[in-house]
């Protein structure tokens, strides 16, 4: 909702100035992925194998974890800020309005990063409801506080960091009082923090998990990159494309780590055939949801950017860009379907060729190719990479199985 505030001001260098910092924001989610995701997966399996003390030891280091990663990025971020925002792709004109949203991210980013661990841990204990709770209230908050810091208060980019982070430390309170309530196997306590086989375990499945949203926030800076030799107001359309189109994905990865508890488990059990319904409605359930909601994005894609900006250039630009990205949703279910089953089982390999393809290797193959096609090859780069990482998937998948 951040960027449907902002865009309410109609100041194209506003929105394109916070564009240039979405891979910021996807970093911390990257980092936060290693102790949420790679917890969750290491959590699932010792729970199917009955392990519940070694789970609860693991969610313990998880949580003082991401609170020591939060710190170290904060200080890393505040020190190399201007060479930072440099690599982003600002100038002149979006410069001042990065520099604030930049600002109060990175002073934020613990918040940020911790949220991601109670968030994906508590759905290893069935505790998805809960989880939900913490996540919506956050959300709800930041929903309130953008229009009163962002409109009236006319605080911009700086008013847009800090509802997000305020929003997250919501979210964090509720998630530690949940999990003091309502968890009788997860903790969050310092005595069961210690450095045990399966706490290393966390990073060889939260590395390659983090890896995905590590390489998103790369696709998202090199596309900026590319864009802004084409005028702010491309880049301020794509940054409002990825929020709609993020409203599809957001569903779609909610979706494919709610199934994650359930395959880990039954592959802790050796459940085979139970593993295999769950991966078939999962797959049906991702592509299904992406084949609808596509057509429907499509059908009144200018009508959903006009929500966001009633500008001609950028209605224009925004919907090429949108449908684009929309004809390979189905893909990106079948990837994220895949992604979860390999994290889930613990096979690092595959997790992390499919983390570092989508909108890593693959996407910037066609990234740099696109210096051939010029504009177009640019926004049509994530399109032809979600095709191609998705025929990785199964392929990989017809080996590992």
């Amino acid at each position: 909702m951040i960027h449907f505030f902002v865009a309410q001001t109609q100041n194209t260098n506003l929105v394109a100035g916070v564009s240039l910092c979405a891979p910021i924001f996807t970093l911390m989610i990257a980092l936060g992925d290693i102790f949420g995701i790679g917890g969750s997966s290491v959590i699932s399996r010792l729970f199917g194998q009955k392990q519940d003390e070694e789970g609860k030891n693991v969610s313990g280091f998880c949580f003082y974890g991401a609170i020591v990663c939060g710190i170290l990025v904060s200080l890393i971020m505040m020190i190399a800020r201007k060479p930072i925002l440099t690599i982003l792709g600002t100038n002149q004109a979006t410069l001042p309005y990065a520099s604030q949203y930049y600002t109060y991210m990175a002073l934020g980013a613990t918040l940020i990063i911790v949220s991601l661990t109670p968030s994906n841990l508590m759905r290893t204990e069935g505790l998805a409801t809960e989880s939900m709770i913490g996540t919506i209230t956050g959300s709800i908050i930041n929903m309130i506080l953008d229009p009163i810091f962002i409109l009236y208060l006319n605080m911009g980019a700086g008013g847009a960091a800090i509802a997000t982070i305020i929003g997250y430390f919501a979210s964090d309170l509720v998630f530690i009082y949940l999990t003091l309530k309502k968890s009788k196997k997860l903790s969050i306590s310092l005595k069961h923090t210690h450095i045990t086989n399966e706490v290393i375990s966390i990073f060889t499945i939260g590395i390659p998990a983090s890896i995905t949203n590590l390489m998103s926030s790369f696709a998202m800076a090199m596309t900026n990159n590319y864009l802004v030799t084409y005028g702010n107001d491309k880049v301020a359309a794509m940054g409002i494309v990825l929020k709609i189109n993020m409203i599809v994905l957001l569903v779609m990865i909610g979706f494919a780590f709610g199934a994650q508890p359930l395959l880990g488990y039954n592959y802790g059990a050796h459940n085979t055939k139970r593993l295999k319904e769950i991966i078939k409605f999962d797959l049906f359930v991702e592509i299904t949801f992406a084949v609808i909601t596509s057509i429907i994005l499509a059908l009144f894609t200018s009508s959903f950017i006009k929500i966001f900006m009633n500008d001609p250039s950028i209605i224009q630009a925004g919907t090429l860009m949108l449908r684009f990205l929309l004809l390979s949703s189905p893909c990106v279910g079948i990837i994220l379907v895949f992604t979860t089953l390999f994290q889930s089982e613990g096979k690092a390999l595959p997790a992390l060729l499919l983390s570092i393809g989508r909108q890593g290797i693959v996407f910037a193959i066609f990234l740099l190719l696109s210096n051939i096609f010029g504009y177009y090859g640019i926004i049509s780069s994530q399109m032809i990479a979600d095709i191609i990482t998705a025929i990785i998937a199964l392929i990989l998948y017809k080996i590992y199985k």
